[in-house]
């Protein structure tokens, strides 16, 4: 997700590692703190294979600045995955919040936008839980312990709240398709 996070924020504009850094902390920094030794060494990688450039701006008062650019191939590294998003990042909260934030990318593409929402509306449809009677999944009202029932309830609410908002953005996407 890092990755698809990164080439994300530099398809908006071209940033400097420090803001980069501040941007995903923003997005994934109260679930996954980015260090320096997983940001830096994952921006030379994206750089070796092709997909970001860094260009040297002299500083106003300090050494020169590195800015990160996204290249051609950035660009389409990202559309593709964006179009096409693994199965984990369609299921798992975190990386779906990473796609949703860079899914606007597909501008022009209602019809790829929509089919990506649609993956995570039948994601949500499936009966799920945390916790299970067997294969059976428990509901909030079946759990006697405060806390888990806490938990199934917020996650409900949640759920029922991104169905609606996915329900009603498929609408929209649908006309925009016509």
């Amino acid at each position: 997700m890092l990755k698809l996070a990164i080439l994300g924020f530099l398809h908006d504009r071209p940033l400097h590692g420090y803001e980069l850094r501040r941007h995903l902390a923003a997005l994934t920094g109260h679930v996954r703190p980015i260090s320096d030794g997983t940001l830096y060494p994952a921006i030379k990688r994206l750089e070796s294979d092709g997909l970001l450039v860094r260009e040297t701006e002299p500083g106003t008062t300090a050494a020169p600045r590195h800015t990160l650019h996204l290249t051609d191939a950035g660009r389409a590294v990202l559309l593709d995955r964006l179009r096409a998003p693994d199965e984990l990042d369609i299921s798992d909260e975190n990386r779906w919040f990473t796609v949703l934030a860079f899914l606007r990318h597909l501008d022009g593409e209602p019809a790829a936008q929509a089919a990506v929402l649609r993956r995570r509306l039948a994601f949500l449809s499936e009966p799920a839980s945390f916790f299970y009677d067997g294969a059976r999944p428990l509901g909030a009202e079946e759990v006697a312990d405060p806390f888990r029932h806490g938990m199934l309830l917020i996650a409900r609410a949640t759920t029922e709240t991104e169905l609606a908002w996915l329900r009603a953005t498929l609408t929209e996407l649908e006309r925009n398709e016509q």
